[in-house]
Protein backbone atom coordinates (compact mmCIF):
# COMPACT_ATOMS: atom_id res chain seq x y z
CA UNK A 1 0.00 0.00 0.00
CA UNK A 2 3.04 2.05 -0.34
CA UNK A 3 2.51 5.74 -0.71
CA UNK A 4 -1.30 5.81 -0.89
CA UNK A 5 -3.94 6.27 1.78
CA UNK A 6 -5.16 2.70 1.26
CA UNK A 7 -5.55 1.86 4.92
CA UNK A 8 -8.29 4.41 5.51
CA UNK A 9 -9.93 3.23 2.28
CA UNK A 10 -9.78 -0.34 3.58
CA UNK A 11 -11.37 0.67 6.89
CA UNK A 12 -14.21 2.42 5.04
CA UNK A 13 -14.79 -0.67 2.90
CA UNK A 14 -15.06 -2.78 6.04
CA UNK A 15 -17.52 -0.32 7.58
CA UNK A 16 -19.76 -0.42 4.51
CA UNK A 17 -19.36 -4.21 4.13
CA UNK A 18 -17.90 -4.00 0.65
CA UNK A 19 -16.14 -7.30 -0.17
CA UNK A 20 -12.51 -6.82 -1.19
CA UNK A 21 -9.20 -8.58 -1.72
CA UNK A 22 -5.69 -7.29 -0.97
CA UNK A 23 -2.85 -8.13 -3.35
CA UNK A 24 0.73 -7.39 -2.22
CA UNK A 25 4.00 -7.77 -4.13
CA UNK A 26 6.14 -9.89 -1.78
CA UNK A 27 9.16 -10.62 -4.01
CA UNK A 28 10.62 -9.26 -7.22
CA UNK A 29 13.73 -9.77 -9.29
CA UNK A 30 15.11 -8.03 -12.34
CA UNK A 31 13.16 -5.14 -13.81
CA UNK A 32 9.60 -4.97 -12.49
CA UNK A 33 6.89 -2.27 -12.50
CA UNK A 34 6.50 -2.32 -8.70
CA UNK A 35 8.73 -3.27 -5.76
CA UNK A 36 7.94 -5.48 -2.76
CA UNK A 37 5.37 -3.92 -0.47
CA UNK A 38 3.34 -2.40 -3.31
CA UNK A 39 -0.31 -3.23 -2.74
CA UNK A 40 -3.65 -2.91 -4.46
CA UNK A 41 -7.20 -3.39 -3.22
CA UNK A 42 -9.57 -5.19 -5.57
CA UNK A 43 -13.36 -5.34 -5.43
CA UNK A 44 -15.99 -6.89 -7.64
CA UNK A 45 -15.63 -3.99 -10.10
CA UNK A 46 -11.82 -4.12 -10.33
CA UNK A 47 -9.07 -2.04 -8.73
CA UNK A 48 -10.38 0.12 -5.88
CA UNK A 49 -7.05 1.61 -4.76
CA UNK A 50 -3.30 1.20 -5.16
CA UNK A 51 -1.37 -0.76 -7.78
CA UNK A 52 0.77 -3.84 -8.15
CA UNK A 53 2.21 -2.74 -11.46
CA UNK A 54 -0.53 -2.18 -13.98
CA UNK A 55 -0.64 -3.82 -17.37
CA UNK A 56 -0.97 -7.56 -17.82
CA UNK A 57 0.11 -8.44 -14.27
CA UNK A 58 -2.55 -6.25 -12.70
CA UNK A 59 -5.14 -7.56 -15.14
CA UNK A 60 -4.23 -11.13 -14.19
CA UNK A 61 -4.41 -10.34 -10.48
CA UNK A 62 -7.76 -8.65 -11.03
CA UNK A 63 -9.10 -11.91 -12.48
CA UNK A 64 -7.54 -13.93 -9.64
CA UNK A 65 -9.07 -11.54 -7.10
CA UNK A 66 -12.52 -11.86 -8.66
CA UNK A 67 -12.29 -15.63 -8.11
CA UNK A 68 -10.84 -15.20 -4.61
CA UNK A 69 -13.76 -12.97 -3.61
CA UNK A 70 -16.06 -15.95 -4.15
CA UNK A 71 -13.81 -18.83 -3.07
CA UNK A 72 -12.29 -17.06 -0.03
CA UNK A 73 -9.02 -18.88 -0.80
CA UNK A 74 -5.78 -16.95 -0.35
CA UNK A 75 -2.62 -17.87 -2.24
CA UNK A 76 0.75 -16.71 -3.59
CA UNK A 77 1.18 -16.34 -7.35
CA UNK A 78 4.30 -16.15 -9.53
CA UNK A 79 4.50 -13.86 -12.56
CA UNK A 80 7.17 -13.83 -15.25
CA UNK A 81 7.80 -10.59 -17.14
CA UNK A 82 10.09 -12.07 -19.78
CA UNK A 83 7.76 -12.15 -22.75
CA UNK A 84 8.91 -11.30 -26.26
CA UNK A 85 8.32 -7.85 -27.72
CA UNK A 86 6.00 -9.45 -30.30
CA UNK A 87 3.79 -10.91 -27.54
CA UNK A 88 1.04 -8.33 -27.31
CA UNK A 89 -0.44 -9.92 -24.19
CA UNK A 90 2.73 -10.20 -22.09
CA UNK A 91 5.06 -7.91 -20.16
CA UNK A 92 8.67 -7.45 -21.29
CA UNK A 93 10.22 -5.82 -18.21
CA UNK A 94 12.65 -8.71 -17.92
CA UNK A 95 11.98 -9.70 -14.31
CA UNK A 96 9.56 -11.59 -12.14
CA UNK A 97 7.20 -11.03 -9.21
CA UNK A 98 5.48 -12.96 -6.46
CA UNK A 99 2.14 -11.62 -5.28
CA UNK A 100 0.23 -12.54 -2.14
CA UNK A 101 -3.53 -12.43 -2.62
CA UNK A 102 -5.37 -12.18 0.71
CA UNK A 103 -8.98 -13.11 0.05
CA UNK A 104 -10.28 -12.28 3.53
CA UNK A 105 -8.70 -9.02 4.77
CA UNK A 106 -11.81 -8.37 6.87
CA UNK A 107 -10.52 -11.04 9.29
CA UNK A 108 -7.82 -8.54 10.25
CA UNK A 109 -10.08 -5.50 10.51
CA UNK A 110 -8.74 -4.58 13.96
CA UNK A 111 -5.18 -4.57 12.60
CA UNK A 112 -6.00 -2.32 9.66
CA UNK A 113 -8.09 -0.01 11.86
CA UNK A 114 -5.12 0.27 14.23
CA UNK A 115 -2.87 1.22 11.31
CA UNK A 116 -5.33 3.92 10.24
CA UNK A 117 -5.44 5.31 13.79
CA UNK A 118 -1.63 5.30 14.12
CA UNK A 119 -1.14 7.09 10.81
CA UNK A 120 -3.64 9.79 11.80
CA UNK A 121 -1.51 10.29 14.91
CA UNK A 122 1.61 10.30 12.69
CA UNK A 123 2.98 7.22 14.40
CA UNK A 124 4.97 4.78 12.20
CA UNK A 125 4.93 1.03 12.67
CA UNK A 126 5.50 -2.36 11.05
CA UNK A 127 2.78 -4.47 9.47
CA UNK A 128 3.59 -8.12 10.17
CA UNK A 129 2.00 -10.66 7.80
CA UNK A 130 2.54 -14.36 8.47
CA UNK A 131 1.57 -16.88 5.80
CA UNK A 132 1.55 -20.64 6.38
CA UNK A 133 -0.09 -23.62 4.73
CA UNK A 134 -2.21 -26.10 6.66
CA UNK A 135 -2.53 -29.83 5.99
CA UNK A 136 -5.03 -29.09 3.19
CA UNK A 137 -2.50 -26.81 1.47
CA UNK A 138 -4.69 -23.77 2.13
CA UNK A 139 -2.79 -20.57 2.88
CA UNK A 140 -3.51 -19.22 6.36
CA UNK A 141 -2.71 -15.57 7.07
CA UNK A 142 -2.07 -13.84 10.40
CA UNK A 143 -1.42 -10.12 10.79
CA UNK A 144 -0.04 -7.90 13.53
CA UNK A 145 0.53 -4.14 13.80
CA UNK A 146 3.66 -3.32 15.80
CA UNK A 147 4.50 0.19 16.99
CA UNK A 148 7.44 1.39 19.02
CA UNK A 149 7.05 1.15 22.81
CA UNK A 150 3.54 -0.31 22.45
CA UNK A 151 1.84 -3.70 22.17
CA UNK A 152 1.77 -5.45 18.83
CA UNK A 153 4.99 -7.43 18.61
CA UNK A 154 4.63 -11.19 18.44
CA UNK A 155 5.72 -12.66 21.79
CA UNK A 156 9.39 -13.18 22.54
CA UNK A 157 8.95 -16.93 22.30
CA UNK A 158 8.02 -16.41 18.65
CA UNK A 159 10.75 -16.77 16.00
CA UNK A 160 13.51 -14.60 17.45
CA UNK A 161 14.89 -13.55 14.07
CA UNK A 162 11.51 -12.11 13.19
CA UNK A 163 11.08 -10.30 16.51
CA UNK A 164 14.59 -8.80 16.34
CA UNK A 165 14.06 -7.56 12.78
CA UNK A 166 10.71 -5.98 13.69
CA UNK A 167 12.39 -4.08 16.51
CA UNK A 168 15.16 -2.93 14.19
CA UNK A 169 12.65 -1.70 11.62
CA UNK A 170 10.72 0.16 14.32
CA UNK A 171 13.92 1.92 15.37
CA UNK A 172 14.75 3.09 11.83
CA UNK A 173 11.23 3.62 10.35
CA UNK A 174 12.44 3.72 6.75
CA UNK A 175 9.50 4.40 4.41
CA UNK A 176 8.49 1.35 2.33
CA UNK A 177 11.11 -0.91 3.92
CA UNK A 178 9.99 -4.48 3.19
CA UNK A 179 11.55 -7.71 4.45
CA UNK A 180 10.84 -11.40 3.84
CA UNK A 181 11.85 -14.23 6.20
CA UNK A 182 11.33 -17.95 5.57
CA UNK A 183 11.61 -20.52 8.33
CA UNK A 184 10.41 -24.02 9.26
CA UNK A 185 7.23 -24.12 11.32
CA UNK A 186 6.45 -26.24 14.36
CA UNK A 187 4.47 -28.74 12.29
CA UNK A 188 6.43 -31.25 10.22
CA UNK A 189 7.26 -29.96 6.72
CA UNK A 190 5.50 -26.67 7.46
CA UNK A 191 7.18 -23.63 5.90
CA UNK A 192 6.31 -20.22 7.22
CA UNK A 193 6.79 -16.95 5.36
CA UNK A 194 6.82 -13.65 7.24
CA UNK A 195 6.49 -10.31 5.47
CA UNK A 196 7.48 -7.17 7.36
CA UNK A 197 6.44 -3.83 5.91
CA UNK A 198 7.42 -0.48 7.41
CA UNK A 199 4.40 1.81 7.27
CA UNK A 200 5.05 5.49 7.88
CA UNK A 201 2.75 8.52 7.85
CA UNK A 202 2.59 10.43 4.60
CA UNK A 203 5.15 13.24 4.44
CA UNK A 204 3.51 16.47 5.55
CA UNK A 205 3.34 19.38 3.12
CA UNK A 206 2.59 22.72 4.75
CA UNK A 207 1.71 25.51 2.33
CA UNK A 208 1.67 29.05 3.69
CA UNK A 209 -0.60 30.94 1.32
CA UNK A 210 -3.93 29.87 -0.19
CA UNK A 211 -3.79 32.02 -3.31
CA UNK A 212 -3.56 30.68 -6.86
CA UNK A 213 -0.16 29.00 -6.45
CA UNK A 214 -0.95 27.57 -3.01
CA UNK A 215 -4.25 26.18 -4.23
CA UNK A 216 -2.68 24.57 -7.30
CA UNK A 217 0.17 23.16 -5.21
CA UNK A 218 -2.25 21.67 -2.67
CA UNK A 219 -3.90 19.72 -5.48
CA UNK A 220 -0.57 18.42 -6.77
CA UNK A 221 0.67 17.68 -3.26
CA UNK A 222 -2.34 15.48 -2.52
CA UNK A 223 -1.91 13.69 -5.85
CA UNK A 224 1.78 13.07 -5.04
CA UNK A 225 1.06 11.43 -1.68
CA UNK A 226 1.65 14.26 0.76
CA UNK A 227 -0.58 15.04 3.71
CA UNK A 228 -1.47 18.62 2.80
CA UNK A 229 -2.01 21.50 5.24
CA UNK A 230 -2.69 24.99 3.90
CA UNK A 231 -2.55 28.17 5.99
CA UNK A 232 -3.69 31.65 5.10
CA UNK A 233 -4.23 34.73 7.23
CA UNK A 234 -7.25 35.64 5.13
CA UNK A 235 -10.33 33.82 6.39
CA UNK A 236 -12.10 33.97 3.04
CA UNK A 237 -9.23 32.04 1.41
CA UNK A 238 -8.85 29.42 4.14
CA UNK A 239 -12.01 27.55 3.20
CA UNK A 240 -12.91 24.06 2.03
CA UNK A 241 -14.46 25.56 -1.10
CA UNK A 242 -11.16 27.18 -2.05
CA UNK A 243 -9.00 24.24 -0.95
CA UNK A 244 -10.92 21.03 -1.70
CA UNK A 245 -7.75 18.92 -1.84
CA UNK A 246 -6.23 19.97 1.49
CA UNK A 247 -6.33 17.56 4.43
CA UNK A 248 -6.15 20.41 6.94
CA UNK A 249 -6.83 24.13 6.65
CA UNK A 250 -5.42 26.73 9.06
CA UNK A 251 -6.35 30.36 9.55
CA UNK A 252 -5.10 33.07 11.90
CA UNK A 253 -2.17 35.37 12.48
CA UNK A 254 1.37 34.18 11.91
CA UNK A 255 2.47 34.00 15.55
CA UNK A 256 -0.53 31.99 16.75
CA UNK A 257 -0.35 29.64 13.79
CA UNK A 258 3.37 28.87 13.71
CA UNK A 259 5.09 29.79 16.98
CA UNK A 260 4.61 26.29 18.42
CA UNK A 261 4.70 24.47 15.09
CA UNK A 262 6.65 21.19 15.17
CA UNK A 263 8.51 19.85 12.16
CA UNK A 264 10.75 16.89 11.34
CA UNK A 265 12.53 15.46 8.30
CA UNK A 266 9.14 14.41 6.87
CA UNK A 267 7.82 17.98 6.93
CA UNK A 268 7.95 20.06 3.73
CA UNK A 269 7.15 23.78 3.96
CA UNK A 270 6.42 26.11 1.04
CA UNK A 271 5.94 29.88 1.45
CA UNK A 272 3.70 31.42 -1.20
CA UNK A 273 1.83 34.09 0.77
CA UNK A 274 0.48 37.46 -0.35
CA UNK A 275 3.88 39.13 -0.47
CA UNK A 276 7.46 39.24 0.76
CA UNK A 277 6.55 40.87 4.08
CA UNK A 278 4.28 38.02 5.13
CA UNK A 279 6.71 35.46 3.71
CA UNK A 280 9.34 36.95 6.02
CA UNK A 281 7.03 36.79 9.03
CA UNK A 282 6.28 33.13 8.43
CA UNK A 283 9.91 32.31 7.62
CA UNK A 284 11.06 33.87 10.91
CA UNK A 285 8.91 31.34 12.74
CA UNK A 286 9.97 28.33 10.66
CA UNK A 287 13.54 28.71 9.43
CA UNK A 288 15.00 27.17 12.58
CA UNK A 289 12.70 24.14 12.45
CA UNK A 290 14.11 20.71 11.59
CA UNK A 291 12.04 20.41 8.41
CA UNK A 292 13.20 18.29 5.50
CA UNK A 293 12.42 21.15 3.11
CA UNK A 294 11.62 24.85 3.38
CA UNK A 295 11.06 26.77 0.16
CA UNK A 296 10.13 30.41 -0.47
CA UNK A 297 8.79 31.89 -3.67
CA UNK A 298 10.24 35.11 -5.02
CA UNK A 299 12.52 36.78 -7.51
CA UNK A 300 16.29 36.59 -7.09
CA UNK A 301 16.28 40.26 -6.07
CA UNK A 302 13.73 39.57 -3.34
CA UNK A 303 15.72 36.57 -2.13
CA UNK A 304 18.90 38.64 -1.78
CA UNK A 305 17.10 41.40 0.13
CA UNK A 306 15.39 38.94 2.48
CA UNK A 307 18.63 37.02 3.02
CA UNK A 308 20.53 40.17 3.96
CA UNK A 309 17.76 41.18 6.38
CA UNK A 310 17.67 37.77 8.09
CA UNK A 311 21.42 37.56 8.56
CA UNK A 312 21.73 41.20 9.67
CA UNK A 313 18.93 40.93 12.27
CA UNK A 314 20.13 37.52 13.49
CA UNK A 315 16.86 35.84 12.54
CA UNK A 316 18.83 33.01 10.90
CA UNK A 317 22.35 31.70 10.73
CA UNK A 318 24.14 31.33 7.40
CA UNK A 319 23.80 27.54 7.74
CA UNK A 320 20.05 27.81 8.24
CA UNK A 321 19.67 30.15 5.29
CA UNK A 322 21.76 27.94 3.01
CA UNK A 323 19.32 25.06 3.61
CA UNK A 324 16.47 27.19 2.27
CA UNK A 325 15.20 26.45 -1.25
CA UNK A 326 14.72 29.85 -2.81
CA UNK A 327 13.73 30.87 -5.41
CA UNK A 328 11.52 27.85 -4.91
CA UNK A 329 11.04 25.14 -7.53
CA UNK A 330 13.03 23.53 -10.32
CA UNK A 331 13.80 25.88 -13.20
CA UNK A 332 11.51 24.73 -16.01
CA UNK A 333 10.98 28.28 -17.32
CA UNK A 334 7.52 28.25 -15.74
CA UNK A 335 5.24 31.21 -16.38
CA UNK A 336 1.68 30.24 -15.47
CA UNK A 337 0.39 29.48 -11.98
CA UNK A 338 0.05 25.82 -12.88
CA UNK A 339 3.60 25.64 -14.24
CA UNK A 340 4.97 27.29 -11.10
CA UNK A 341 3.11 24.72 -8.97
CA UNK A 342 4.53 21.89 -11.11
CA UNK A 343 8.07 23.21 -10.68
CA UNK A 344 7.65 23.33 -6.89
CA UNK A 345 6.05 19.89 -6.78
CA UNK A 346 8.91 18.43 -8.82
CA UNK A 347 11.42 19.86 -6.35
CA UNK A 348 9.45 18.42 -3.43
CA UNK A 349 9.50 14.95 -4.99
CA UNK A 350 13.23 15.22 -5.69
CA UNK A 351 14.03 16.20 -2.10
CA UNK A 352 11.72 13.51 -0.72
CA UNK A 353 13.62 10.84 -2.63
CA UNK A 354 16.94 12.27 -1.44
CA UNK A 355 15.79 12.20 2.19
CA UNK A 356 14.45 8.65 1.92
CA UNK A 357 17.69 7.52 0.27
CA UNK A 358 19.72 8.85 3.20
CA UNK A 359 17.75 6.72 5.64
CA UNK A 360 17.88 3.44 3.73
Amino acid sequence: MSGKDNYSILSKLFETHVPCVIATVIESHGSTPQKPGSTAIFGSTGVLAGTVGGGTVEHAIQEISATALKSKISSIYNFSLNHEVSDAEGSICGGGMKVLVDSQPEQHKMVFDSITKSLKERQPGVLVTIARKNENENLLIERYWAVKDHEGLPSDNYNQEVVNLIRKMLDTSIPDDFRLINYAGTIEKEMVQVFLQSVTPLPRLVIAGAGHVGKALSRLGKFLDFEVTVWDSRKEYATRENLPDADYIMNGNVDNSFSSFKADKNTYIVLVTTGHKQDMEVLKQLISKEAGYIGMIGSRKKVILVRDKFLKEGWATKEQWDKLYTPVGIDIHSETVEEIAVSIAAELVMVRHQINKKHE
